[in-house]
């Protein structure tokens, strides 16, 4: 138990807010990502439609 509460800490130490707001903005990109997968869904975007 001791040896995993002082592995926690120091991660805890090691991540800084930089890396967190890194972390969360991947999030969103993949997010966002998806989201326009799941937008053109069926729609045809064979060369022929442009």
């Amino acid at each position: 138990m001791t040896a995993i509460a002082r592995a926690l800490s120091r991660v805890m130490v090691t991540i800084n807010d930089n890396e967190i707001l890194k972390q969360f903005a991947l999030l969103c990109a993949a997010a966002l990502f998806v989201s326009l997968l799941m937008l053109t869904y069926g729609l045809d975007l064979s060369p022929g439609f442009f």
